[in-house]
Formats: structure tokens, sequence, C-alpha cells
């Protein structure tokens, strides 16, 4: 099994952190995105978008860092990454979700201006965060993990890696101790991996 990532990217590190959780054996190979290697044809061929990460197992290629959670937690058979009742798969579900588009267009958005240089505006972006976070904090106020089950499931994998990096975009996590406590919950569990983290933002 491969996983092409490049360590800086939250998209990447998520899919990254799951297999080591998971404890799947994978080879990581790094994309050099400075040098464009992700527009090169044969990286291409792997994700038309062109864009990380992108898993290969035997064959089967899973591009997008949320499909590659469910793969991976498919194919290592019924655990309390991804519960199968109904109700607690639909939890997962809504919160994949949320990391999708929520996450992705605040916290993730206002790293990717300090540490990147994208063009958004950062106001708007970190306010948006802000919103974001403080759902969060209200849902893990009654919860250990944030789909309300026992152990952790894949969709605190996939909110983990743009939540621990927003202080790189200048969004402040210390009026969320809930949030603060759950990344520590995270960070305690057997096969963690860091997040790289950049001196941008509130971490310069």
């Amino acid at each position: 099994m491969k996983l092409y990532y490049f360590p800086l990217s939250g998209h990447a590190h998520r899919a990254a952190l799951f297999l080591s959780l998971a404890n799947v054996p994978c080879d990581l190979i790094e994309v050099d995105l400075a040098a464009g290697a992700q527009k090169h044809p044969d990286f291409l061929a792997l994700n038309a978008f062109g864009e990380v990460p992108v898993l290969e197992d035997d064959g089967t290629v899973i591009a997008d860092s949320l499909a590659i959670l469910v793969y991976i937690a498919r194919r290592v058979g019924p655990s309390h990454w991804l519960p199968t009742d109904p109700a607690t798969e639909a939890e997962v579900q809504r919160w994949l979700s949320v990391a999708a588009g929520k996450i992705a267009y605040g916290a993730c958005a206002a790293r990717l201006i300090t540490v990147f240089g994208a063009a958004f505006d950062a106001e708007e972006v970190i306010n948006r965060a802000h919103a974001t976070l403080a759902v969060i904090e209200q849902t893990l106020a009654a919860r250990r993990w944030i789909a309300g089950t026992d152990l952790p499931t894949i969709a605190d994998v996939a909110l983990y890696s743009y939540i621990r990096g927003a202080p790189e975009g200048n969004v402040d996590l210390s009026g969320y101790p809930h949030v603060l406590a759950w990344l520590e919950r995270i960070e305690q569990l057997p096969g963690f991996l860091p997040f790289p983290q950049t001196r941008a933002g509130l971490l310069a």
C-alpha cells in the first residue's frame, strides 16, 4: 500500500494519521507540490484533480482524504472507527461533511493564507473557523468523541489536523477547553502521528 502525500497538508495528514492509528502498513511517498509534481501526467493518472492525498492499494486507487478514511476503515474490518449501526454511522458521516465543508472553508482556509499564501479574506475565514469551533466546543462538552461514541471514529481523525493546525492560521484555540482536551485525547492514542507545524500565524 502506498500513500502519496505532502507533510504540511492537513488533508494528507488525516490519511497518514489514520493509517498509523489503524496499524495499517503503508509506504509514504512525498509529492513535491512546490515543484509541481502533482501536475505530472503520472500523478494525474492517479488523481485527475492533481491533489494529495492518494492511496494506492494493490491496483485500487482512492483519491480524497475522507474517501481514504472510509476505505481503510472498511478494509480493516468491523471496528469502532466506522460503526455500522445506521444512527451512529450517520453521525460519523455528518462530521465528515463538517470536515469537508465548514473546516475546509474555515480553519483550513485560514491556515492556507499564512502557510501557503492563499488569497482568501482572512477575517472572513477566521470568523468562519470560530463559528465552527463554537459548535464543536458545545458538542464536546457532553461527549468524549465527536460522534458521541465510546471510542474514537474516523470523524475525530477527519477533524483533527486542521483544528490542531488552526493557530497557524491565526485562529486562537485558547477559548475552547473541550476542543483542546479532545485534541489531547487523540494525541494519546496508540499510533498517533503528529501533524508538522510551521512558524506561522499565532505560532510565529
